[in-house]
């Protein structure tokens, strides 16, 4: 008996089908690894090294003192590279602080003298180092020679204005000499000019003066102003051991004026130094700008400093920052010794965004290749699947009518296959499985036409 199908095969163009890539395969198999790359870059970029702010706004002291000059020579390095530092006024080392830990004030960092602290909590606060040296300046009015701070007990003394380093260290020495407020000795809270206009006017007998609320031209007009005397700390080797964060100076007779001899005997100091304390938040690249900025200005010979000796990586009641370390270990970032700051800033984001690309392009990308062929070879083998399942069925030996319909069946699963568009890589692959359809195909209809 004779068979013959009930559809006709359309004409074959394999070759129509063959391209040289397939790049819906090629999508499928690197789009989910490109797509996570771009995620993770993105990622890195913004999150892992977010650019540094145009602006940082540092918390200084009031207008025309130490704490205000120095923010303000600060400010002009900072614009060379195109950063603005905001100087925001204020009373001193402990209105300074007092913002840096309050979490709704919008300051960076600030001029912070040793000891304000008090043990209090400082958490989220790093420091970028010592700034310089800040005596305590002890001033009062000629009379009975005093040499401890003991012998101002019992009278008017201008401690510095509430939130003021000079003020928070005053009633420390003041304590720890017995002079408390609320006794006998009357504490006026006084600083910078009205301090000296009271001295000299004998409103009061002694002023406790330093930078972070008095300026240099008032304590220089004080040492030249008949009657005023500088205190000298005949006890300052003991206030070092008791309070380890205050340091001992020593001033030479005709330090200030030698034409003068001002002053006209040797002075022995104390003081604490500055630190330039941050939220622990701020960006690396302004650390580093800071500390740059704070060797410029401080770096120098002094009075009360050597060479080089400022800024210094010295702990005290805050903890060093890591940029700080890296920076006094071994300096600037690379790309910021050679390149402009906003250029260094790129390249430095960019490095870091790079990294998921070396984590996960790059090995990524080998298994590439590998997916590729196993999409192409899996639909190959998708039709050997089907083609052998069909044969399974042939072989049960199915009535006439059912060996009709799967041979109808595959008619179809040759047109489908050549409708694959499959890569010249697999051409032989290709050309295989339309061989094994015809070869089951001449196969079946033989036993058919047997039949």
């Amino acid at each position: 008996m004779t068979h013959s199908t009930d559809r006709k095969v359309p004409p074959l163009r394999p070759l129509a089908r063959l391209v040289w890539v397939s790049f819906r395969d090629l999508a499928v198999a690197a789009g989910p690894l490109l797509l996570a790359t771009v995620i993770a870059i993105g990622a890195a970029y913004w999150l892992v090294r977010p650019a540094p702010p145009e602006t940082v706004t540092l918390s200084a002291g009031p207008n025309g003192s130490i704490f205000r000059l120095v923010a303000e020579k600060y400010a002009k390095i900072l614009a060379r590279s195109g950063v603005t530092l905001r100087v925001l006024p204020s009373e001193g080392s402990l209105d300074n602080l007092k913002r840096l830990i309050d979490p709704t004030q919008r300051v960076d960092v600030g001029f912070v003298q040793g000891g304000v602290s008090r043990g209090g909590p400082v958490e989220g606060l790093v420091s970028l180092g010592s700034m310089f040296h800040e005596p305590l300046a002890l001033f009062y009015r000629r009379g009975r020679a005093a040499n401890r701070v003991s012998d101002l007990r019992g009278k008017r003394i201008a401690i510095g204005r509430e939130g003021s380093g000079a003020h928070a260290l005053a009633l420390t020495l003041l304590k720890a000499n017995g002079i408390e407020p609320g006794g006998k000795t009357v504490l006026v809270a006084l600083d910078g000019q009205e301090a000296a206009k009271a001295l000299i006017s004998g409103k009061v007998a002694a002023a406790f003066l330093m930078g972070d609320s008095a300026t240099p031209p008032t304590m220089r007009a004080l040492m030249r102003t008949p009657g005023i005397r500088l205190f000298t700390f005949a006890q300052a080797d003991a206030y070092v051991r008791r309070f380890p964060y205050l340091n001992r100076f020593d001033l030479p007779m005709g330090a200030f004026d030698l034409g003068r001899n001002l002053p006209p005997r040797d002075i022995h100091l104390i003081g604490p130094t500055v630190e330039l304390v941050a939220r622990e938040h701020l960006h690396p690249a302004l650390s580093d700008l800071l500390i740059e900025a704070a060797r410029e200005v401080h770096g120098g010979s002094g009075l009360l400093q050597r060479a080089g000796e400022f800024p210094a990586p010295r702990e005290h009641e805050y903890r060093l920052s890591d940029d700080a370390k890296r920076y006094y270990t071994s300096g600037k970032r690379i790309f910021y010794r050679y390149l402009p700051f906003w250029l260094a800033t790129l390249t430095d984001r960019l490095l870091v965004a790079a990294l998921p690309i070396v984590v996960l392009l790059i090995p990524g990308l080998k298994l590439v290749p590998t997916l590729y062929r196993w999409r192409i070879r899996s639909r190959i083998y998708r039709w050997y699947g089907i083609l052998i399942s069909l044969e399974r069925k042939m072989l049960a030996e199915p009535s006439p009518e059912e060996r009709r319909g799967m041979l109808r069946r595959l008619d179809d699963i040759e047109v489908e296959v050549n409708k694959m568009r499959m890569p010249l890589a697999f051409a032989d692959q290709f050309y295989v499985l339309r061989d094994h359809i015809r070869f089951v195909r001449e196969r079946y209809t033989t036993a058919a036409e047997a039949a």
